[in-house]
């Protein structure tokens, strides 16, 4: 899917008027010069960047603008990079209390559990893993300690474990590592794990519809599939299938359009209230525990 330009789209100043309390349940956080290094790879590989906001520049910008609470995630990717990254999380969850902060680890680096036993200890609420970032696919034996770390821990996963979008300038084929099949096999190897795909499963999404109605402990997040900025038609069948399994997210600072550009889609849809806001808040309360 990549790569594509950016949209100069009309941005709102605040959330719509009458619309639900909304949770954005993926934003992604980073040291600056992380983020440096992530904005630097988009901008030759994949979409210029609209909001090159740094970490406590970007919750601002979301709450100022009436997103209610973030979720913050963020990714390591290589040894020895997640211990600093979790303390970076958990001190900027400490300074806002509406963040809702994610571990990161990386499948099958030493010290894996311990890292993540210590990321818990310090208050973060779960764990984001990506596996084109990563290199690891859903069903490895790297990642089974992970989950069942999380399993004992009652911590929820984010896992980008959809074969898009995805970039030949990956370090890994995606679409050899990822598939809904892989993630059924998780899913089934751990029945107390509570897990979130990113994208709506993009680009397999009438496997992800059935697996939301065989299996209770699979969410889905919207980020960027509902916007009209991928060449790709909207799946909205999941969004009517169990729609308390749906969050809404962005990738916020890391998108090519108006902050608000899915929100506004999402609200135009026409949804039963009811299913509106679980989607826009209530199942995010519901997934990350709040």
């Amino acid at each position: 899917m990549f790569p594509v330009k950016a949209l100069d789209d009309a941005e709102g100043e605040r959330v719509q008027p009458g619309l639900p309390p909304v949770i954005d349940a993926h934003v992604h956080l980073f040291p600056d010069r992380v983020f440096d290094a992530v904005w630097r790879w988009f901008d030759s590989y994949g979409y210029p960047i609209r909001y090159k906001l740094y970490s406590r520049q970007a919750v601002e910008f979301l709450l100022s603008r009436g997103i209610e609470r973030v979720v913050a995630l963020h990714y390591s990717h290589k040894p020895g990079m997640a211990r600093v990254l979790n303390e970076y999380m958990a001190e900027i969850a400490r300074a806002e209390p509406r963040v809702i902060a994610f571990a990161t680890v990386l499948p099958g680096e030493p010290e894996a559990i311990r890292i993540l036993e210590e990321a818990f200890a310090a208050g973060l609420k779960g764990v984001k893993l990506h596996c084109h970032v990563q290199c690891f696919s859903p069903d490895s034996s790297a990642a089974r300690e992970i989950y069942q770390a999380c399993e004992r821990a009652g911590k929820p996963i984010v896992m980008h474990a959809g074969r898009e979008p995805s970039s030949p300038h990956y370090r890994c084929d995606t679409h050899e590592l990822c598939s809904a099949e892989r993630v059924e096999r998780v899913l089934l190897d751990h029945p107390k794990l509570k897990l979130c795909i990113p994208h709506l499963g993009v680009d397999e999404f009438e496997a992800y519809e059935r697996l939301l109605e065989r299996h209770d402990r699979l969410w889905l997040d919207t980020t960027m599939v509902l916007a009209d900025y991928f060449p790709l038609q909207a799946p909205l069948r999941l969004l009517h299938c169990r729609p308390e399994r749906i969050l809404y997210g962005t990738d916020f600072p890391n998108i090519p359009y108006a902050w608000d550009r899915e929100l506004t889609k999402l609200s135009g849809l026409g949804l039963p209230q009811e299913h509106q806001a679980r989607i826009l808040a209530g199942n995010a309360l519901d997934f990350f525990g709040i």
